[in-house]
């Protein structure tokens, strides 16, 4: 048991998100995005986080700054806990581009 507990740890936490119930703070940002965009939010992205998660990045409004592209507080706080735990650097350019970051983050978990 402990073994077990210990390989899941390492390997990060088990991958039940797309087995969560949508949060009551997506579906207030979905029912707003569908609001202000005249939309429908489909039963099936109602099931669970994964597929609200994705409806709504498909659906949200663009954000025309400068600073759209740049990593969440939060990726990069996970970010840098991964670079300490496993002691490699995270690129530059990845503080300046979320897609970057995500796939620095996906490669190093």
């Amino acid at each position: 048991m402990a073994q077990h507990t210990q390989s899941t740890a390492l390997g990060g936490p088990s991958n039940d998100y797309h087995l969560l119930p949508v949060t009551d703070r997506q579906m207030r940002y979905a029912r707003a995005i569908a609001k202000q965009s005249a939309l429908d939010i489909p039963v099936e992205a109602q099931r669970d986080r994964k597929s609200m998660s994705a409806w709504i990045s498909a659906h949200k409004p663009h954000d025309p700054s400068p600073f759209a592209n740049y990593p969440t507080g939060k990726q990069v706080a996970f970010a840098e806990r991964i670079s300490r735990s496993k002691r490699r650097p995270i690129p530059s350019e990845c503080f300046r581009d979320k897609h970057a970051m995500s796939k620095w983050i996906d490669r190093n978990k």
